[in-house]
């Protein structure tokens, strides 16, 4: 079996079911108990708190764990625009965010927000120009995505976060980090980061954790209301084991000044170099150390995607978020303005530590003899 969908999730470090286990054996106390079980399940979350800080050279209190991605994007988005529509109700965005950013801010343009979307590039990549000149007195929030889920595009983030600052100090920047988390360094007050999105199952972290990083004294209202836990901003009881291995793995990913990630980019570039190797193809890939999108041209991808799951090669389509939906053309591959002809023939392949050179030479053989097969069976 191999598998290429890492960007979909990845395989749980051995290290991290480890430290969960432990953490629901032992420490299976309410965190909010005043008892000794509850203290114990306590230090554990505390503790996780510190060594995700370390990562962002943050501080432990702005790091709020959530059930994953998409919530920790709800919460910037929704919980910000709530808390700041006295001041304004404009908000930008890019056309290629995931659904978990355009579907609250389609949303949130329901509820009367003004929503500027920018465009990209051919590569990707967001215009600063574009971005310069959208920023008003009433701008309020600006979120953008570090890495595009779908073909790895590495975003200026560091620019946008200097153009948002000067020309409007009290603009909120919320940053997708989703899949960037883990695989390059972020610094959030270097890159005048105000909210950073990150979900553990991306990074061999848990699934159904993630946090959100508020900077502080950044204005923000909670959207789940309860127990008040997390100091009010986020009720419900803590989910200790997935905590404590959320952090594990962020501790893992992030070690030896992300060696990790170096060894997942020398898979992705040695597969752009064989995948050459098939005729009528397009690389879409960004610059992102583990997502390679290519464009088969001739070939609808789900066809091809079965067809390689046949023999136990596992790839995407798109986003794994929006699989279940009815096959359509992503937002992202209009918005890059991708020829027709290689819409929809469009897979992502995407890489995790685990993956081998080897993996990669038996997936292009499998693919030589698939790719001409599949196109003599095209409708023309």
């Amino acid at each position: 079996m191999i598998y290429f969908d890492n960007a979909a999730t990845t395989r749980v470090f051995p290290e991290v079911v480890k430290v969960m286990q432990d953490a629901m054996e032992s420490s299976y106390g309410n965190p909010s108990a005043k008892h000794m079980k509850g203290m114990e399940a306590e230090n554990l979350v505390k503790k996780a708190q510190e060594v995700i800080a370390k990562t962002l050279k943050a501080k432990p209190k702005e790091i709020l764990f959530t059930s994953g991605g998409t919530e920790s994007n709800n919460t910037a988005l929704i919980g910000t625009a709530l808390a700041n529509q006295r001041k304004g109700k404009h908000i930008i965005t890019t056309k290629i965010e995931h659904a978990s950013v355009y579907e609250p801010i389609a949303w949130l343009c329901e509820q009367g927000f003004e929503i500027t979307y920018l465009d990209v590039t051919a590569e990707g990549i967001i215009d600063l120009e574009q971005l310069k000149n959208a920023i008003r007195e009433d701008t309020i929030l600006v979120s953008c995505m570090m890495v595009n889920n779908e073909i790895g595009a590495i975003e200026p983030i560091e620019e946008a976060g200097k153009i948002i600052k000067e020309k409007n100090p009290e603009a909120i920047f919320h940053v997708d980090a989703i899949q960037a988390y883990g695989k390059m360094p972020i610094i959030p007050k270097n890159l005048k980061i105000d909210l950073l999105s990150m979900s553990g199952h991306k990074i061999h972290g848990p699934k159904g954790i993630g946090f959100l990083y508020i900077k502080e004294g950044t204005k923000i209202q909670p959207i789940i209301f309860g127990g008040g836990q997390q100091k009010g901003m986020r009720s419900g009881t803590e989910n200790v084991p997935g905590i404590v291995g959320l952090a594990c793995a962020c501790e893992k990913m992030i070690k030896n000044d992300y060696e990790n990630a170096q060894r997942i980019r020398e898979v992705k570039e040695y597969f752009q170099e064989r995948i050459k190797e098939i005729e009528d193809i397009k690389d879409n890939s960004g610059q992102a150390p583990h997502i390679a999108s290519i464009s088969f041209k001739k070939i609808r991808s789900e066809v091809l995607l079965h067809a390689l799951e046949d023999r136990g090669i596992y790839v995407s389509s798109g986003s794994a978020c929006s699989s279940n939906k009815k096959q359509v053309v992503s937002g992202t591959l209009n918005a890059i303005a991708l020829a027709d002809e290689y819409k929809d023939g469009t897979l992502r392949f995407s890489f995790s530590i685990e993956n081998t050179k080897e993996e990669v030479d038996e997936t292009i053989e499998v693919l030589k003899e698939l790719v001409p097969m599949l196109r003599k069976f095209v409708r023309r």
